[in-house]
């Protein structure tokens, strides 16, 4: 890395060249970047920063408006993984009433994906004329992310099958005569916690089942981690209300461009490409001010 750039360097002081400079700061801005990346997995020391998440989005109230909003946020964190070289996959996609979506979740595989994507566990807002209005009004909207990391099959995570209650239903997605004809999706609720998981992505109601079991096991380790450590219980106090003070990040797109994260202050004008996945100056700053957190946290220990 450093040879490359000495190489630029030695050869602009022989002869200087535009063409050359600027292939000189590309290199140095790609550079830049792996050690940004790096520096940013360095801190990714917690328990399960290093597995794959499993990601769940929730629109608030307001309908067709936030059904929509609800779809462009999954579309968005469908090309951030694309970007991060992630593979991902449906879990469960429920389709809105008019447009967008009422409920999806995403398994999102790849190192250290549950430790980038807890940085968008929370409400986020969206600002902007609403293309469902008729009179052309400004609207916002809100809709939830919830990040869970994929547990590994060796974690003890105590199910009572007396705890569980099992429906199966018909799917509601793309898949043909097949989907509409038979009771293929599974929907699994935990009964003592009151946690719903359902997934339908497969034909099969069996692999269906299997694929629910997996969510709720993740799903059931990270509450029962939330009730023993008390540091985790600002994910539960997010989940309170998809609204008003609760919102992680905001997205304005009327009257002017910009997304603004409201925990770290981090912002960018460039809207466009925020909602084509290019999130990582958000989760990099949200990871490094956790750090410091943590840092001052044990100085004042």
């Amino acid at each position: 890395m450093s040879d490359d750039l000495q190489t630029f360097n030695m050869l602009l002081a022989e002869e200087f060249s535009q063409e050359l400079l600027s292939e000189g700061v590309s290199k140095l801005n790609e550079y830049a970047e792996l050690i940004e990346r790096i520096e940013v997995q360095y801190l990714l020391k917690g328990k399960y920063d290093d597995a794959d998440a499993i990601l769940a989005i929730h629109p608030g109230a307001g309908g067709t408006e936030s059904q929509d909003w609800a779809e462009m946020l999954l579309r968005m964190y469908h090309r951030w993984a694309d970007k991060s070289s992630y593979s991902w996959t449906e879990l469960d996609l429920q389709p809105g009433d008019e447009a967008g979506i009422k409920s999806a979740s995403i398994e999102v595989c790849g190192d250290f994906a549950y430790g980038y994507l807890k940085a968008e566990i929370g409400i986020h807002r969206l600002v902007r004329i609403s293309p469902f209005n008729a009179q052309g009004k400004r609207q916002t909207s809100f809709a939830s992310v919830y990040v869970y990391p994929v547990v590994d099959d060796d974690i003890e995570v105590e199910i009572n099958p007396k705890d569980l209650k099992i429906d199966t239903y018909r799917s509601t997605g793309a898949g043909g005569q097949h989907v509409n004809t038979t009771d293929s999706a599974v929907r699994i609720t935990h009964q003592p916690t009151g946690i719903v998981v359902q997934c339908q992505n497969e034909r099969s109601q069996i692999k269906n089942r299997a694929t629910a079991m997996k969510i709720l096991r993740s799903r059931l380790y990270q509450h029962f981690e939330e009730l023993r450590e008390k540091e985790r219980q600002k994910l539960e106090n997010a989940k309170s209300d998809i609204g008003w003070g609760h919102q992680i990040r905001s997205y304005v797109f009327h009257p002017y461009q910009m997304v603004k994260d409201l925990r770290t202050g981090h912002e960018t004008g460039n809207t466009a490409a925020v909602m084509d996945g290019r999130l990582d100056g958000f989760i990099q700053a949200y990871l490094k001010q956790q750090a410091l957190k943590k840092t001052a946290a044990r100085g004042e220990a």
